[in-house]
């Protein structure tokens, strides 16, 4: 729906501003991600490997569509008006199918989920999670033509999405009983987290419903983008975090250190 305005110079270069923010948080997490590697035990790690491919992901994503925003349009000397190229959120989804499975995957990983219960339980919140964003993709190639199949298919997908709210919920309760406190109260935070940014994903796929108007679309990508960078950046320091001060508690001396760092600021 993004193609159908012409924007103001400020609307133009919010959304441009926005998607460049996104690129520049998914690239200093990959720094973040890369650098704290060793600060949890082996038996962890790849949770930090996992984050360091999602921000990779992303950032080429994001990158891809901050430079579609401005080929999309062209400036009259008064406003931005749609060129010959046109703007595509499908991308996003693209992007999405590859980071989802894999921010799933390094949940269960920290969680300790091992063995036929991994396998259960990956396979489950993956296809739940594969069909969430296609259900979504079909969804959005509507929202210029039938608002009413925009509004099915996103109802279908986010049927998906509780469910693996759910599942998620149901992995950290289990777990969270052999934690020590600090780390259990992290993991619950990283629930809510995942819980608040995942539904902040529905409200942007709804505006071209909610707002059809140039101020909508701005507000779609604000939230897309900000909605990116809690689910990913924030969600993987938070996931890395957890890894450390469980490693800590399991003895791990350079996470034992690490978290004496944090309380007593030393390096």
């Amino acid at each position: 729906m993004e193609n159908l305005f012409s924007y103001s110079s400020v609307q133009h270069d919010i959304i441009n501003h926005v998607l460049v923010l996104g690129v520049g948080a998914m690239m200093s997490g990959l720094a973040y991600f890369i650098m704290t590697m060793k600060d949890s035990s082996p038996r962890y790690r790849l949770t930090s490997v996992i984050s360091s491919v999602v921000m990779v992901s992303a950032a080429l994503i994001l990158f891809n569509q901050q430079q579609s925003w401005q080929h999309a349009f062209a400036w009259d000397g008064n406003k931005w008006n749609p060129s010959a190229t046109t703007f595509s959120n499908g991308f996003r989804y693209v992007n999405w199918s590859i980071d989802v499975p894999m921010l799933l995957t390094q949940l269960l990983i920290v969680l300790g989920v091992s063995g036929a219960a991994f396998r259960r339980r990956w396979v489950g919140l993956v296809v739940a999670g594969i069909l969430m964003i296609y259900t979504g993709y079909v969804g959005q190639f509507y929202e210029t033509t039938d608002i009413t199949k925009l509004l099915i298919w996103g109802a279908v997908s986010t049927v998906f999405m509780i469910y693996i709210c759910y599942i998620v919920g149901i992995s950290i309760a289990e777990t969270n009983v052999s934690m020590p406190p600090k780390a259990a109260r992290l993991a619950k935070a990283l629930f809510w987290l995942l819980v608040v940014a995942w539904t902040l994903y529905p409200i942007a796929y709804l505006i071209p419903w909610l707002s059809p108007t140039p101020n909508g679309m701005v507000a779609r990508q604000i939230l897309y983008t900000i909605a990116d960078i809690t689910s990913k950046v924030i969600y993987g320091v938070m996931l890395g975090q957890l890894a450390t001060r469980l490693s800590a508690a399991e003895g791990y001396e350079p996470a034992r250190e690490s978290m004496k760092s944090v309380i007593y600021g030393r390096d």
